[in-house]
Order: C-alpha cells, then sequence, then structure tokens
C-alpha cells in the first residue's frame, strides 16, 4: 500500500449506489467518467483512463468479494485541483484486500488475481478503510493531477 496524499484544496466530492452487479460496474464506469469531465479533468485524458480503469477493478471486486444479497456498492469521487480520489464502498468488510505490500501472485492461465496490481501500479496512492459502518469497508485510490 502506498501512503495516502494529502492536500488543502478545496475539494469537489459526488457519491452514489449502484446495484452490485455486472450491469452495476457498468453504470459505474459511466457515471465516474461524466463525474470527472464535470469535475474539470475531461483535458486529462491519460489520466482519466487510470482512474476509470482502477474503477473497473475495484467495482468487480466489490462485486466479486463484497456482495451481500439485497445490498448495493457505493462509488465516490473527490477532485481537487492536486488529486483525484476514488473510493468504492461494499457490503463485507471481513473481505479486505492484503495491505501488507504482498499482493497475491495469480498464475499466467488465471483469469483473476490481478486486479490489485493494476491498481497499485495506476494509483499513487491506495488503501483500505473500514467504512461508516461496521458492516461496510472502503477501498480508495488516489491519483495525482
Amino acid at each position: 500500500m502506498k501512503p495516502k496524499l494529502v492536500d488543502e484544496a478545496p475539494a469537489r466530492e459526488d457519491r452514489r449506489l449502484f446495484p452490485a452487479t455486472r450491469l452495476g460496474a457498468r453504470r459505474a464506469r459511466h457515471w465516474v467518467a461524466a463525474r470527472l469531465e464535470a469535475h474539470g479533468l475531461a483535458g486529462e485524458s491519460e489520466r482519466v483512463a487510470d482512474v476509470l480503469l482502477v474503477l473497473a477493478e475495484l467495482a468487480a471486486n466489490a462485486i466479486t468479494h463484497g456482495h451481500v444479497p439485497g445490498r448495493d456498492f457505493r462509488v465516490a469521487v473527490t477532485s481537487t485541483e492536486e488529486r483525484v480520489r476514488l473510493e468504492v464502498t461494499d457490503a463485507r468488510p471481513e473481505r479486505r484486500p492484503p495491505m501488507d505490500g504482498a499482493l497475491p501472485h495469480a498464475p499466467a492461465w488465471s483469469e483473476q488475481g490481478r486486479g490489485l496490481a493494476v491498481v497499485a501500479t495506476l494509483a499513487d496512492a491506495w488503501g483500505c478503510d473500514h467504512g461508516t459502518t461496521a458492516l461496510t469497508k472502503t477501498v480508495w485510490a488516489e491519483f495525482k493531477r
């Protein structure tokens, strides 16, 4: 895990719930793309692509590893002049990603197991916090602008 970035600039934040389904993940990606454009990041296409790819990985993890029937996942996007923060909150706080820096190694033939490596590579910082309640966890990623 990389350290959390710090800045003091005013932030713009949006959050929304999505169903814990593949369609929900697709809708989350479109919503985040629109939010990033509204936050003024349209001219930063390479960074926007990084944020959207990380969102896809975190949403897939929320659906695969954090799903509880009848519970949605939440996505939040916060931006300042210095950074963008992406948060995905799911309903399985006991299923936390490895935070000791040792991400699991996926065999070459496996179709799963590389998502957190993608997150760690593209984000400037990432981690996992307890959610706003004892029934959730939030995986976050931050990107310098």
